[in-house]
């Protein structure tokens, strides 16, 4: 069957379904399969793909059309400046977070040794993009579910950073190792009323647990706060991902605890999304 064919025949299928970029998913799911870059999938529309292949692409074509997300579909998430290994243990990298890192970047030098902590590290994929772009850092990341600590071990190895970063399995309330030069954290902040309205990408596939920031969507940001703020050093840097709307609580709960806030962030749709504080 000639690529062309497969690629409309699915993408109709996707529309059908309402799912958006459908065009770019059919692509994506198929160069991964032939272990192609989308390019050549795009230039060689005129190429026969053998059946075997081509089965295995409508059964994906299959599960996305019921909304799962492509990231899961073939386990994979480019994030900054890497691939991260992704499965529906561990919410899928945003582009948004990237903020984050660039801004770790900004605040930090090449030269120094830096102790970095993430809290609710999931994939791993903010401190592990830490730790690729600074040499002498050494991170840890702690999050609560077991199997999350599991994929962030495995994109350790996979990064070959597995020498300067530790992951342990524990809630940040109980998380009493160190002190630390620089703390970052994207804790669940969603409020659990309005976890229903989201995507059916999201929530229908997506962890629960790395979502659900409780009645307020602030139980999660109190606890992330109240113990970065024994775990950090004093003038150490916390970044912090918040929900457009919690802002003006979060500095609150932050100057409580004795931070100077340096920054506000606002992500590519111009809402707040990241506070960057200084323990004083």
């Amino acid at each position: 069957m000639i690529i062309e064919n497969i690629l409309n025949q699915a993408y109709q299928k996707l529309n059908n379904s309402n799912i958006k970029n459908a065009n770019f998913d059919c692509e994506i799911l198929l160069s991964n399969i032939i272990n192609k870059k989308r390019e050549y999938v795009i230039l060689n529309s005129k190429k026969i793909l053998g059946k075997k292949y081509v089965n295995i692409f409508n059964g994906l074509i299959e599960r996305r059309k019921k909304g799962e997300p492509v990231a899961y579909l073939i386990n994979e998430k480019e994030f900054w400046k890497e691939k991260f290994y992704v499965d529906n243990s561990v919410l899928i990298p945003r582009p948004d977070t990237e903020l984050l890192i660039e801004n770790v970047m900004k605040y930090t030098h090449r030269d120094s040794k830096l102790r970095v902590l993430d809290i609710g590290t999931g994939s791993g994929c903010i401190l592990l993009s830490i730790l690729n772009e600074r040499k002498n850092f050494t991170g840890i990341g702690i999050d609560i579910s077991k199997k999350s600590i599991k994929v962030s071990k495995y994109n350790a190895k996979k990064l070959k950073l597995h020498n300067r970063s530790k992951f342990y399995i524990s809630d940040v309330d109980n998380f009493l190792i160190g002190k630390y030069d620089l703390v970052v954290s994207n804790p669940p902040y969603i409020e659990n009323t309005i976890l229903k309205y989201l995507d059916r990408d999201v929530v229908d596939y997506e962890p629960k647990l790395a979502l659900k920031g409780g009645h307020d969507g602030f139980s999660e940001i109190t606890k992330v706060i109240n113990r970065t703020s024994n775990l950090i050093k004093k003038n150490g840097l916390f970044f912090l991902e918040i929900g457009h709307r919690q802002k003006k609580k979060t500095i609150e709960m932050l100057q409580l605890k004795g931070f100077y806030i340096k920054k506000v962030l606002k992500d590519y749709s111009k809402n707040d999304r990241c506070i960057i504080g200084t323990k004083i």
